[in-house]
């Protein structure tokens, strides 16, 4: 096959491209910063059109044109797999919604014909020798997708990194129906979170559980990075990356050469990962650089996967957690603020790993008009999410501390995290805990 005619025989604009888009098409854009920002803008002239046109994303980073063009949603109803900050803002419009997802099951619901799109979407690397276009940082659910879809359409971008396998890295011009060449702008790149103290209490809490030969993975957020930048800073040696999302501090852990891998037991040597969002620090480093490995979401974030590697610590974030030990890490009350994504594959993926723990990482409180409102609460507000049920919990931690609560009672699990909690809240939990018949008070207890 002369994969280049075939490459020019399928290259058209990207107007000409998203005319195979009808009313009523389920169309599904790429992952993260794998958004095509050309196909969305064409999509979007075509407003008046189109109706009913069902649009996903995973983690879409900016707010698309199909919504900012259509606020009425007449013409596309757009839907997000797990909110980023423009889809959280984009639903507290009514202009976006959530579809719940537990992580490493995404592929299997195209490839058991649950997700059944009509147009994929997606932005991906320069042709090579052997037909193959790289889906860049972003494996996760994409070639499931891919293959899932009537037809296929893809943004080249020549800013993509070569992000080697592992495994389904990379569709090839065989399977895609219309190439369309874009501005070849960067990829775009996470801002700085922002680090309180708090963070970094945290941070030096979750150090003292990460030993020599550890196999880490490292969730979104604040405190996460910070336990990146520490280790970096740190003699721990050896250590083993198995995670999801892969992000700038992983870079520095590897070139201050704490990460080696040579102890794993799955992808001996490897950094192995799923999606990637960062810096170009991060981007550059990807780059055709066989010490990463990019692989399915089916494959990283398989619990049973998971714990084939010994010592595995999982650190993430979490919104709130009740006295029951119920975490609620990805809504407040009603209102979606990220998603159910990885976590709960990997707190329980962890617990199998020999060695392993899971854990998750708040604030004890947030400080709100002069007062103290705790985050770990009596019970979840109406409407939270559960996202990883109180039977899963291993670990908690807070600036005050650390609480294990595998093998305890409820009471026994309410005094652990009251001894985590807020001090200013700790004796209203206690009451609340009483209350809710969850306490056992010393008096009550037989000689």
């Amino acid at each position: 096959m002369d994969y280049n005619l075939e490459y020019q025989k399928k290259t058209v604009t990207a107007e000409d491209a998203v005319k195979i888009v009808k009313s009523g098409d389920l169309v599904h854009y790429g992952e993260f910063v794998m958004n095509s920002h050309v196909l969305d803008a064409a999509l979007a002239a075509r407003k008046d059109e189109l109706y009913n046109v069902q649009v996903r994303a995973v983690c879409c980073p900016y707010v698309p044109q199909i919504v900012q063009k259509d606020p009425d949603r007449k013409h596309f109803i757009f839907n997000d797999w797990h909110f980023s900050g423009a889809s959280r803002k984009s639903h507290d419009h009514d202009l976006c919604n959530y579809i719940s997802l537990t992580y490493h099951e995404g592929p299997s619901f195209f490839e058991r014909g649950y997700v059944k799109p009509d147009v994929a979407m997606i932005k991906v690397g320069p042709m090579d020798k052997s037909g193959f276009c790289n889906l860049g940082t972003s494996n996760s659910i994409s070639m499931a997708m891919c293959e899932a879809s009537k037809i296929v359409i893809a943004e080249v971008n020549e800013a993509v990194p070569q992000c080697l396998g592992g495994a389904r890295e990379s569709i090839h011009i065989s399977q895609i129906d219309y190439i369309v060449h874009g501005d070849n702008r960067p990829l775009i790149q996470l801002p700085e979170t922002p680090v309180s103290d708090v963070d970094r209490k945290i941070a030096q809490i979750v150090m003292n559980e990460i030993h020599d030969r550890a196999c880490l993975q490292l969730g979104i957020g604040a405190m996460p990075n910070i336990v990146g930048d520490l280790i970096a800073k740190s003699d721990l040696k050896d250590l083993g990356i198995h995670t999801e999302m892969l992000v700038d501090s992983f870079v520095d852990m590897y070139n201050n050469g704490n990460i080696t891998g040579k102890y794993k037991s799955v992808d001996k040597g490897k950094i192995v990962y799923t999606f990637a969002m960062g810096t170009k620090k991060l981007y550059d480093f990807l780059d055709s650089n066989p010490v990463c490995a990019s692989y399915p979401v089916s494959y990283t974030n398989d619990p049973f996967r998971i714990a084939q590697n010994d010592n595995v610590i999982a650190i993430n974030n979490a919104v709130e957690i009740d006295l029951y030990g119920q975490v609620c890490s990805e809504s407040s009350g009603v209102r979606q603020i990220s998603g159910t994504g990885g976590q709960f594959d990997f707190i329980f993926g962890a617990y199998r790993s020999v060695g392993g723990k899971g854990l998750i990482c708040l604030k004890s409180a947030n400080e709100i008009d002069g007062k103290i409102v705790s985050r770990i609460t009596p019970i979840l507000p109406p409407g939270a999410a559960v996202t990883v049920p109180r039977s899963i919990t291993n670990y908690v931690v807070t600036e005050y501390g650390i609480a294990m609560l595998k093998g305890k009672t409820t009471w026994q699990r309410a005094e652990e995290l009251i001894n985590i909690a807020h001090p200013a809240v700790r004796d209203e939990l206690v009451k609340m805990a009483e209350i809710q018949k969850i306490w056992v008070r010393s008096s009550k207890i037989p000689a």
